[in-house]
């Protein structure tokens, strides 16, 4: 029986288009694989100084508000109890309070000076204060989703659209990590202080990137990674020789079909044996001495932030390229005096001794530490009473950055009297990616990766500027 194959012109072309992408995605994970085990080079080679080698990303979830934090409006607290002006607010997106009688919500926080560059933060950061002379505080930062997860999918992706590659994902795609026992990119997350915002794992997904770019998720209290174990009777011998002819398997396999997906299958296989005894040691803080543990308030698997920021700057010396804590904890629709105040504490010590620590081993100077959430709140109060809290909002907030060739001690940017509008200096997110990516030395428009006969780039097709005026 003869069997006819009809195919017309624009289908040929497009598959054999991607046959040949594929192709040499293939070849070059494999030579990774084959030639230095399951380290990734990386596909580019930076075109710039390069000042940060790794990037540690503490993510305020659930969005704090920065008028309780890190944007001093001594002005809207004259306004506290009367009318937001609609001027303002009319026509403008507002979650929970569309429709409502909008009234302004004075600072429920006090203010001080911190450093000798009298940086303006809340005293709620008692420990982080004592950083400010290394703190990049950018006041005028907007995002344009004003929900949970799509502001989330819209700060890790540069995107609104669901599926596209995290900035960590892109970050290892491009650049590799130094480490070859662990992944290039790491995720621990802790809750606590107020409402917790559920975190989807899509969040540090790779997107259409090869698989083995994602972000693993290390838990915060257990075992750190499920499986990490041998099962009973099995020795490490046995799991070697298990993994190796499954790798064996999957060449045979993908000489006939080039699937950089087999590839990536086969240098996860060799990354997770090698896992199994990386991450123990790792995640064992018993050789820590005992005033690092008090530095950072961490107690060995209770699951806090602290404990997370302490395993941060373990990755962080292991080799680890781009490394995310999620603290879930930020979202204060009532009592934002009280819930800030209680979330503050959970993450104030911890991240003050990471940026110590850091700096004590010498080890800022290459580090880029960001610090903020997925959005701000409304300068109007929600919620009446005696504990009233604030909205989310997506006009003005504030986060900050220190170390890896950040300038410190420096203020960029400013919202209106309100801390409504970012009038000055505004900073996009894909901004802020493309500031991350000049500092590890990336050209963010010349950083392309071919997916459906597009040239895609984390900060898209708009127009995007590194914030030059951060860099030293």
């Amino acid at each position: 029986m003869d069997f006819h194959f009809h195919i017309n012109r624009r289908t040929f072309l497009n598959q054999t288009t991607l046959g040949i992408g594929s192709l040499a995605l293939t070849s070059q994970l494999l030579a990774a694989t084959q030639s230095s085990g399951s380290r990734w080079p990386g596909a580019i080679k930076p075109r710039f100084p390069q000042k940060t080698k790794r990037i540690i990303f503490l993510c305020m979830a659930g969005g704090p508000s920065h008028l309780e934090t890190l944007d001093y409006k001594p002005n809207l607290a004259a306004m506290d109890g009367k009318p937001m002006p609609k001027s303002i607010t009319e026509g403008q997106p507002i979650a929970q309070l569309q429709g409502k009688e909008l009234k302004c919500l004075g600072p429920q926080r006090e203010f001080k000076r911190y450093g000798k560059s009298g940086q303006m933060m809340a005293d709620v950061f008692p420990n982080i204060g004592k950083h400010a002379d290394d703190l990049a505080i950018i006041n005028s930062l907007q995002t344009r989703q004003i929900n949970h997860d799509p502001a989330h999918t819209y700060m890790n992706t540069g995107t609104q659209i669901s599926g596209r590659p995290c900035m960590g994902s892109w970050i290892n795609y491009g650049l590799g990590s130094e480490s070859e026992n662990l992944p290039g990119f790491v995720v621990l997350t802790s809750v606590g202080g107020g409402q917790s915002q559920p975190i989807a794992s899509r969040q540090w997904s790779s997107g259409f990137l090869p698989s083995r770019f994602q972000g693993v998720q290390f838990h915060s209290s257990g075992d750190p990674v499920l499986y990490v174990g041998n099962p009973e009777g099995v020795n490490q011998n046995d799991q070697k020789a298990a993994v190796d002819a499954v790798n064996s398997l999957n060449r045979i396999r993908n000489d006939d079909v080039h699937d950089p997906e087999i590839a990536t299958r086969i240098a996860q296989y060799e990354m997770a044996f090698k896992m199994q005894s990386s991450v123990p040691e790792l995640t064992d803080l018993s050789g820590e001495p005992k005033h690092i543990l008090d530095l950072y308030g961490a107690r060995p698997g209770d699951g806090s932030f602290s404990s997370n920021c302490l395993l941060a700057r373990r990755l962080a010396e292991r080799g680890v390229r781009f490394i995310q804590l999620y603290h879930r904890g930020w979202d204060h629709h009532g009592n934002v005096k009280g819930g800030v105040e209680a979330t503050a504490k959970l993450v104030d010590q911890g991240t003050g001794a990471l940026l110590e620590d850091l700096k004590q081993r010498d080890m800022l100077k290459d580090t880029l530490v960001i610090w903020g959430g997925e959005f701000g709140r409304t300068p109007m109060s929600q919620g009446g009473g005696r504990t009233p809290g604030r909205d989310h909002h997506i006009k003005g907030f504030s986060i900050w950055l220190a170390g890896g060739g950040i300038k410190g001690g420096l203020r960029h940017g400013m919202t209106d009297d309100f801390g409504y509008n970012a009038i000055e200096d505004i900073v996009q997110v894909r901004d802020l990616h493309a500031t991350m990516l000049r500092l590890l030395g990336i050209d963010h428009e010349r950083f392309t990766f071919k997916f459906q006969g597009l040239d895609m780039r984390l900060t898209g097709v708009e127009e995007a500027h590194p914030v030059k005026e951060l860099i030293a």
